[in-house]
C-alpha cells in the first residue's frame, strides 16, 4: 500500500487556504483506495488566521497534520521541515495558492509507478500572468546560473513535484541551513522527468515574492551552487592589472616624446573610479562567500518548531 506525503508550506494563506483544501481533497478522491494520504501543513510564521484555519481542517481530517514555526523561516526551511516529518512512500511539495495544480498530482503517481522515475517535477510551459519584468530577468537567470553549474536547473521548473524515499532521504542530507531547493533538485540526480503545464495565478491573496526578494533568491542559488563569481571577480583582477601596466607604458613613452605629463587627468578620474568600482564589486562576491561560509559555521537551526500535532497522529 502506498502512502504520500503531501507538504504544504503556508505564510498568511487565511484566504486561499481553504479553497486549496477543497480542491485537494477533490483530487486526491480520484486515486485508487489502495493509496494513503498524509498532508503535512506547515505553518512558516503566519500573523493571520492561518494556524486557526489549519488547526480546524485537522480536527475534521485525521490526514492533516501541522508544524507550526516559532517564527517566519522561509518557505525552504518550511519544505525541508515537511521532508523530516513526513512517513510516506512517496512524498511531495505543494503551494497554498493553487499555482501548483493538484489535478496533476494523479498523473505524476501514475508515471512515477508505471515508467520507474525516481521523481516527477513540473515546470511553466509559460510564464503568462506574469510581469514581464520579471519573466525577463527569471529567463536570465537560468541561462546564466546553467553556464556556472556542472548540472542542470531548469527554466520555469516547480518545487511542485513527486519523488520516492530514495529521492527525499538524498535531499535531507543535504542539511545546509542556506537553501535553494531547485539547485538540490539538480544536485541530487536521480531519474527525473518534467511534466510542463500553462502558468496557473493566485487563487486568492497577494504573493509574497517582490522583485528583491526574487532577485535576492537568484544570488542564493548562485552562491550556494557555483564559485564562477569568485573566478569572475578574480579574472576581472588580473585584467585590470594587465590594463594598468600597459597604461603606465604608454604614459612613461608619452612623456618622454611629447613631454606632456599633465594631460588626461580627467580620463585618468575616470579610469580611477572604474577600478575602484571592479574593487568594491570584488569584494562585494567574495563578502557574500564568506557571509554563506558565517552562517553555516555557526549550525544554527534551519527552523524552530513551536507546536504540531504529529506525535499524536502516529
Amino acid at each position: 500500500m502506498d502512502k504520500i506525503s503531501i507538504i504544504v508550506s503556508c505564510y498568511n494563506e487565511e484566504k486561499a487556504l481553504p479553497i486549496f483544501y477543497k480542491e485537494l481533497i477533490n483530487q486526491v478522491s480520484k486515486f485508487p483506495k489502495d493509496v494513503d494520504f498524509e498532508f503535512i501543513m506547515v505553518n512558516d510564521g503566519s500573523y493571520d488566521g492561518t494556524l486557526n484555519i489549519i488547526k480546524d481542517l485537522a480536527s475534521k481530517d485525521y490526514r492533516v497534520k501541522y508544524i507550526s514555526f516559532s517564527r517566519n523561516f522561509g518557505k525552504e526551511a518550511a519544505m525541508f521541515a515537511g521532508l523530516e516529518h513526513a512517513s510516506g512512500t512517496y512524498f511531495s511539495y505543494m503551494d497554498a495558492d493553487l499555482q501548483d495544480p493538484p489535478e496533476l498530482l494523479l498523473e505524476m503517481y501514475n508515471l512515477i509507478k508505471e515508467e520507474g522515475r525516481d521523481a516527477i517535477g513540473t515546470r511553466r510551459a509559460t510564464r503568462k500572468g506574469e510581469p514581464i519584468v520579471r519573466s525577463f530577468f527569471s529567463k536570465l537567470f537560468y541561462k546564466i546560473i546553467n553556464k556556472m553549474t556542472p548540472f542542470e536547473m531548469v527554466d520555469g521548473a516547480r518545487d511542485y513535484a513527486l519523488f520516492n524515499r530514495a529521492f527525499r532521504n538524498a535531499l535531507l542530507s543535504l542539511n545546509e541551513y542556506n537553501r535553494y531547493s531547485k539547485g538540490f533538485f539538480g544536485f541530487v540526480g536521480f531519474d527525473v522527468k518534467w511534466l510542463e503545464y500553462e502558468n496557473k495565478e493566485r487563487v486568492a491573496g497577494k504573493t509574497k515574492w517582490s522583485f528583491w526578494k526574487l532577485f535576492g533568491y537568484a544570488l542564493e542559488g548562485i552562491t550556494a551552487f557555483s564559485t564562477a563569481p569568485l573566478i569572475i571577480a578574480s579574472v576581472l583582477g588580473l585584467l585590470f592589472c594587465l590594463i594598468s601596466f600597459l597604461l603606465i607604458i604608454i604614459i612613461i613613452i608619452k612623456t618622454m616624446v611629447m613631454g606632456d605629463p599633465t594631460s588626461g587627468w580627467p580620463s585618468l578620474v575616470c579610469i580611477i573610479f572604474m577600478v575602484s568600482g571592479i574593487q568594491l564589486f570584488s569584494l562585494g562576491v567574495l563578502g557574500q562567500y564568506l557571509a554563506k561560509t558565517y552562517l553555516e559555521v555557526k549550525k544554527r537551526p534551519i527552523y524552530i518548531m513551536k507546536e504540531t500535532n504529529i506525535e499524536e497522529n502516529k
